[in-house]
C-alpha cells in the first residue's frame, strides 16, 4: 500500500502540501489560473513566472492542455485559454440552481426597468441564454432559454467578448465603462444594455441584460438604465464570487456616467 501521509514516503506524483493531490493536476490548474480577468493571452515566460514553474514544465503542461482544448497557442507563440474552458464554465453554470441564484436578480431587474431581463454565458464561439424573465410590457423582445446567439452582435455578447480580453476600440470602451448599449445590432428593431457577471475568483461568468423594442428603448433611455443593470450584475457577482479581492474588476461597484 502506498503511504501518502508521510511526505518522505509519498510517491512523487502526489503533493502532500495540497492534501495528497496529484502534482500534475495541481500544476495544470495553476497554469490556467494564471490568467487574470481581461487578459487575452500570456507568453510562456509570464506563465512560468506566475505559476512558479520552470519554463520547460509550463510548456509541457500547456501542450498537454492544448490536446484537450483547454489552452491554445497563438501564431505569435503566446498562449490563451481554449474553448474547452468555456464549455466547462457553461456546464458549471448549468449546475446552478437558477431559481435561487440568477432568476431572483433578473426578476428584480425586470420589475425596476419594466423590461425583459436575460442572463447569457459563453459556449465556445457563441452565447447561450440560460435564464430569462419576461417584462410586463405588451410588446417585448422574445428569446427562448437555451437559445444560442452570436457573440459579436448584441450587447450581451459584446460584453462577454470585452471581459474575455477581446482587442479593439469598442471592447476597450466596454471595459472602461463596464457596460454596453446595442441598437439594432443583431435584430433591426431590438435594443439592449448589458453588464458583466463574475464568479469564483472574479472570473467572467457571463453577462446580464435588459432588452426590448428600439421604438421604446432609445439609446438615451438605455444609458439611463445602464446603472441599474450594472448594479444588478454587481450584486449577482458578489453573491457568486464572494467578498472584494485584488482580482475584483474595476467596473464592479463603479459607475461611469
Amino acid at each position: 500500500m502506498r503511504n501518502t501521509k508521510n511526505p518522505a514516503l509519498a510517491p512523487p506524483e502526489f503533493d502532500p502540501a495540497h492534501g495528497g493531490g496529484v502534482v500534475a493536476v495541481t500544476r495544470a490548474l495553476s497554469l490556467m489560473e494564471a490568467f487574470s480577468v481581461g487578459e487575452a493571452s500570456l507568453s510562456l515566460a509570464e506563465l512560468s513566472r506566475r505559476s512558479g514553474m520552470h519554463k520547460t514544465t509550463a510548456l509541457r503542461l500547456a501542450r498537454t492542455l492544448a490536446l484537450s482544448g483547454y489552452m491554445v497557442q497563438r501564431e505569435d507563440g503566446e498562449w490563451r485559454l481554449g474553448p474547452a474552458t468555456g464549455w466547462l464554465g457553461a456546464r458549471y453554470q448549468a449546475g446552478f440552481d437558477v431559481n435561487n441564484v440568477v432568476e431572483p436578480t433578473l426578476r428584480r431587474l425586470s420589475q425596476v426597468t419594466g423590461e425583459s431581463g436575460s442572463f447569457y454565458v459563453r459556449e465556445g464561439d457563441i452565447r447561450a441564454c440560460i435564464a430569462r424573465v419576461e417584462g410586463l410590457q405588451a410588446v417585448r423582445h422574445h428569446v427562448r432559454i437555451g437559445e444560442r446567439l452570436p457573440l459579436d452582435k448584441g450587447a450581451p455578447g459584446r460584453v462577454i467578448l470585452a471581459f474575455s480580453g477581446e482587442k479593439g476600440k469598442v471592447y476597450e470602451q466596454i471595459r472602461q465603462c463596464g457596460y454596453h448599449v446595442s441598437m439594432g445590432e443583431r435584430e433591426p428593431e431590438v435594443a439592449s444594455v448589458a453588464a458583466p457577471v463574475f464568479s469564483l475568483g472574479w472570473r467572467l461568468l457571463g453577462s446580464m441584460c435588459i432588452s426590448g423594442p428600439s421604438s421604446r428603448l432609445s439609446k438615451s433611455k438605455l444609458e439611463a438604465h445602464a446603472k441599474t443593470v450594472m448594479d444588478a450584475a454587481n450584486q449577482l457577482s458578489y453573491a457568486l464570487a464572494g467578498s472584494r479581492s485584488a482580482q475584483t474588476p474595476q467596473v464592479v461597484s463603479t459607475w461611469h456616467p
